[in-house]
């Protein structure tokens, strides 16, 4: 079985994030770049399995920058036998639209049997990538699980909701996507760390995979950006026997009921 796991570069969840006022994106280099925690969760869902499961190879495939390899190097050093990099300046500030597509295509030149991701990222939060990636590539799709499990026909998890539980499944090849519910990511060890250097990885390029973004543009266009304005000082209501009246009329102005 080849688990195809995706994986993506954020801007450290502790450090400033800042948009560009110009060109609507992220300043990536405003903070230190860090291997996405859901997308180490995804990797030690599959890790773990290949682990029991003789026979199993475990790729991390991302999309990104020049920066992206050290990301790559760290699912590398936690098990993952292979890694693919899609490196092309055409993919700057890439949609949703595009990046799915791209996705899809370097998932079918490398192959497999199940593509496990996380349920969104924590810098663009779209939540969408693996719906469209099993649209593009025709496959069933189980996503937002809370547990997993995987079997050489099939995949089975649980999806929590806010009116109850429920058991999903799908059968192989299929799209997963995985929530912070699943366990903890491993620490690479330095066995781990040693090994990765020596692991297979291809980088390639929008046109190795024969994807053209200007095939069908504009995928998507800003309007309007603009910087978050300052948190001002609030409104301080004082209890003279109208308190709740004042406030409850604070909460209509604002649509808050």
């Amino acid at each position: 079985m080849k688990i195809l796991v995706l994986v993506k570069e954020v801007p450290d969840t502790y450090g400033d994030r800042k948009l560009n006022l110009i060109t609507g994106l992220a300043e990536r280099d405003a903070s230190d770049k860090v291997l996405d925690e859901i997308g180490e969760r995804a990797i030690e869902a599959a890790v773990s399995h290949a682990e029991s499961n003789a026979g199993t190879e475990v790729v991390v495939l991302s999309v990104g920058p020049d920066s992206v390899p050290n990301s790559l190097r760290k699912g590398l050093a936690m098990g993952a036998d292979k890694a693919v990099h899609v490196l092309d300046e055409k993919m700057r500030g890439a949609d949703l639209t595009l990046t799915a597509e791209v996705l899809a295509a370097a998932a079918a030149q490398v192959g497999y049997d199940l593509i496990l991701t996380g349920d969104l990222s924590t810098d663009g939060v779209g939540g969408v990538i693996p719906s469209m990636l099993a649209e593009h590539l025709g496959l069933p799709h189980v996503t937002n699980l809370t547990s997993l499990a995987i079997a050489n026909s099939e995949v089975r998890g649980t999806r929590d909701s806010d009116s109850g539980t429920m058991t999903v499944s799908a059968p192989l090849p299929a799209v997963v996507s995985i929530t912070d519910r699943l366990p903890d990511p491993r620490f690479p060890n330095f066995k781990g760390i040693m090994a990765a250097k020596k692991k297979p990885f291809e980088t390639v390029t929008l046109a190795d995979l024969g994807v053209d973004p200007a095939s069908e543009a504009p995928r998507s266009i800003i309007i309007a950006i603009s910087e978050k304005p300052a948190r001002g000082a609030g409104i301080k209501i004082v209890d003279e026997g109208d308190a709740g009246n004042q406030l409850a009329d604070f909460l209509v102005q604002n649509r808050l009921v």
